[in-house]
């Protein structure tokens, strides 16, 4: 005789009462652990900040993506040891150089992904103590009206980030010559040559650098502004940018350390 499944009603994290929809069951509590340790694990991936597996995520503690800047060094060392603590504090570090775009696409809020934060960033440009953005701000925009009550819905539980500045944390947030370039896509045209180090494949690395402004091309000419060669190659793309003068950098170095 088959035991019939029991279909739960509580939430096994925090023990809310769960809702059916189209079969599917969902945790509405904003303040349940595991979704906020996805939505840290979510937002350093988006980030681009290495080394914070779920895992590492547990043992520290963090429930927002902010705890993660808030965090002291010897926090870091203390919970992880003194190698492994030093080097994850100084990714973290490192990725307080931003565009608004890339942050606002890595904080998880549902139908804000890449496309819809570009159209925010031309319209908004920064966030100020983060409950700035909400509805009215957002009416001409066309993201959809799902999507506007979403930013609203977000802004208004906000109580971590209630009245934080987030200038304290960030340094380019409110660079609005730069995120209204990166929202164009009018950062400068980009060819890429040799083996790159921080990502998989080029189509990849494209993908990172078109959210960043930037125009990929395949070829080497007179309105190039960068040639991405991380590998140290002697390639013929190398040996023309030379000859052109077009500068000859990292991701890395281009964008800042992402």
């Amino acid at each position: 005789m088959k035991k019939e499944i029991e279909i739960p009603t509580n939430c096994p994290s925090c023990n809310s009462t769960l809702e059916a929809v189209n079969s599917q069951l969902f945790c509405r509590n904003t303040e349940c652990p595991a979704q906020s340790a996805k939505k840290v694990e979510a937002f350093v991936k988006k980030m681009r900040i290495k080394g914070f597996g779920p895992a590492t995520i547990s043992k520290l503690g963090f429930v927002h993506p902010i705890e993660l800047y808030e965090a002291s060094l010897k926090t870091y060392v203390e919970i992880l040891g003194e190698k492994i603590g030093q080097k994850l504090y100084d990714e973290v570090q490192n990725s307080r150089t931003t565009t608004f775009t890339t942050f606002l696409s890595a904080l998880s809020i549902p139908l804000i992904g890449d496309t819809a934060s570009k159209k925010i960033t031309a319209s908004i440009r920064h966030l100020g103590t983060t409950l700035d953005i909400m509805v009215h701000n957002l009416e001409n925009l066309d993201i959809g009206e799902k999507a506007k009550q979403n930013i609203d819905n977000w802004a208004r539980s906000e109580q971590y980030l209630y009245g934080v500045d987030l200038e304290e944390y960030f340094t380019i947030l409110n660079n609005v010559g730069r995120d209204a370039a990166v929202a164009a896509g009018s950062m400068g045209k980009i060819c890429i040559t040799g083996k790159l180090k921080e990502f998989a494949n080029r189509n990849e690395a494209k993908k990172f650098l078109e959210e960043h402004g930037y125009t990929v091309t395949s070829t080497v000419s007179s309105v190039t502004n960068y040639l991405v060669c991380e590998d140290g190659s002697n390639s013929s793309k190398s040996k023309k940018a030379e000859s052109l003068g077009i500068p000859i950098v990292t991701i890395a170095n281009l964008i800042g350390k992402y």
